[in-house]
């Protein structure tokens, strides 16, 4: 790290080689931070997680019980242990609460006056985080499963909703319409997640194990359905081809620059696309253990080299090097089902919702001091050539 920081001084290295170097660190350093709790509201299972992308401050939380809460996880106590406070919760007591569990929230990307929740009481409800009153609620057939809106979006305010249905539903926050839907899959679809590099691209993962890739502003929608086998279907039987996986696909996360598209579905296996061909870049991620039936909410790092994949993995989080497939490590700390985490990429921490009610924080560990960084005090005192010492002293003894 010396090496690193004396390059970028003297002009020889990449200042983002040294950030990079640091965030990467980090990530390998983490751990269950027992000087940080993280406030106990819900009374039943934690299903999705956000963290505000403005400042990186402020956290949703959506549970079971169709409560949503709203944490701050900046220390304002500046005491070594402290504990993340809720700042106020849509409990079971809200005239507007969801009557059933709550699948998703999302912050509004571009502002923290607004966020959106979707459930299983078969509604997308967009709040006023002022008011904590619902500006908006859009009506469905069945029940939600997933909700995104797009992080870069900048020439429309389009919702991508998962429903029971087979039909994508897309629902225009300006007009307040949800008439546009995209028609391809064959069974209820479990995750959507739209593309931080092109506005108007979605994916969308169903239970029929198809990843399908859309451009909605074209009529027919769909680009393209990504293949496991690559187009190689001499191999494999006529039901596996064309399909992403052989079991509902459940979860889906690009990569932070878009290139890369990150899958994982119920037949235990998880596999990264490129995100411009739709090839299967058949990188080995060995068993990925699923269980879920609705959709499960990964994370993806941002600015790390490599980048990683936090994997709900059981009661555990698996930690995945994305393009090798290597298993890191096992983050253990929850005493049930973990179902969703999410990367806070500003300090590099991690958070996690399970089962078990409970919120857990995975903070970088401490830096232990370098070989070569040793104090002052412990250099033996060298003593100055007669010629370069002050010929003068400012003591009072001295006349």
């Amino acid at each position: 790290m010396l090496g690193l920081m004396a390059a970028r001084q003297a002009g020889l290295d990449d200042p983002a080689r040294l950030r990079r170097a640091e965030r990467t660190r980090r990530v390998l350093s983490l751990e269950l931070n027992k000087d940080r709790d993280v406030e106990r509201i819900h009374g039943s299972g934690i299903n999705t997680l956000d963290i505000e992308p403005i400042e990186g401050r402020y956290m949703l939380s959506g549970g079971s019980d169709g409560v949503i809460v709203l944490y701050d996880l900046e220390n304002l106590s500046r005491k070594p242990s402290y504990t993340c406070k809720a700042l106020f919760s849509v409990g079971r007591s809200h005239p507007d609460v969801h009557k059933f569990s709550v699948e998703t929230v999302q912050w509004y990307p571009h502002d923290t006056g607004m966020f959106t929740s979707s459930s299983f009481d078969k509604t997308l409800k967009i709040w006023d985080t002022n008011t904590l009153q619902p500006a908006d609620i859009f009506h469905f057939e069945g029940t939600v499963y997933s909700h995104h809106m797009s992080p870069v979006a900048t020439k429309h305010c389009l919702i991508a909703v998962g429903t029971k249905s087979p039909k994508v539903q897309l629902c225009d926050l300006k007009s307040g319409s949800s008439s546009h839907i995209l028609q391809g899959h064959r069974q209820e679809v479990l995750a959507v997640s739209w593309s931080p590099r092109h506005e108007y691209i979605l994916a969308t993962g169903s239970a029929d194990g198809r990843v399908k890739l859309w451009d909605v502003r074209r009529a027919s929608g769909c680009l393209s359905t990504l293949d496991q086998h690559n187009g190689e279907k001499s191999k494999a039987s006529s039901e596996t081809a064309n399909t992403a996986h052989n079991g509902r696909v459940n979860g889906l996360c690009y990569t932070s620059d878009g290139l890369h598209l990150l899958t994982i579905g119920t037949d235990d296996r998880m596999r990264l696309w490129n995100s411009s061909t739709g090839e299967n870049t058949l990188v080995n991620y060995g068993k990925v253990c699923n269980e879920s039936r609705k959709g499960l909410k990964f994370a993806i790092s941002c600015g790390c080299n490599p980048e990683f994949a936090f994997v709900p993995y059981g009661s555990t989080i698996a930690v995945y090097t994305i393009f090798t497939g290597e298993l890191i490590t096992m983050l253990r700390g929850h005493y049930s089902t973990v179902n969703c985490c999410v990367f806070q990429p500003h300090f590099q921490e991690l958070y996690s919702g399970s089962k078990d009610c409970n919120i857990l924080a995975w903070i970088p560990a401490p830096r232990e001091p370098d070989s070569d960084d040793i104090s002052e005090k412990s250099l033996p005192q060298q003593h100055l050539n007669p010629a370069y010492e002050d010929a003068w002293s400012s003591s009072d003894d001295e006349g």
